[in-house]
């Protein structure tokens, strides 16, 4: 199932959606038993993980970055090109800043906790800007 390649149908149909929750950003060695991140990534310094800060907690893991976490609701395409810059510059001129997540159908951008809201706004404005 192939996802939209064309960017102004793309930034026009971004429908963000402020998913409820804290998320953190956390880093370990190896996976444990049971945790359910919502991010995994593997890197030459350990495992970075990306996960409900209460399952953090839960766990016992160090985090310094709380946040948001806004799912593009557009089906994008893996090779679609100017999504995440588009996103970045509106982000950007608004003061927020933001981690980008691809997954097969969506993009998820994590923002300062207390920049949710405003994020969404900023984005259904970029969206209304290019209906």
């Amino acid at each position: 199932m192939s996802g939209e390649t064309d960017l102004s149908a793309l930034v026009a149909g971004l429908e963000p959606q402020l998913r409820p929750g804290r998320y953190v950003y956390c880093t370990t060695q190896h996976l444990p038993d049971g945790i359910r991140p919502v991010v995994l990534v593997r890197e030459e310094e350990g495992l970075t993980l990306v996960l409900e800060q209460a399952e953090a907690d839960r766990w016992g893991l160090a985090y310094d970055f709380v946040a948001a976490m806004v799912t593009l609701r557009v089906h994008s395409a893996l090779e679609a090109v100017g999504l995440t810059a588009a996103v970045s510059t509106a982000l950007t001129r608004a003061g927020i800043s933001c981690n980008v997540v691809a997954g097969y159908f969506h993009d998820h951008l994590f923002v300062p906790a207390g920049a949710g809201e405003h994020a969404v706004r900023v984005l259904r404005d970029l969206a209304g800007a290019q209906a």
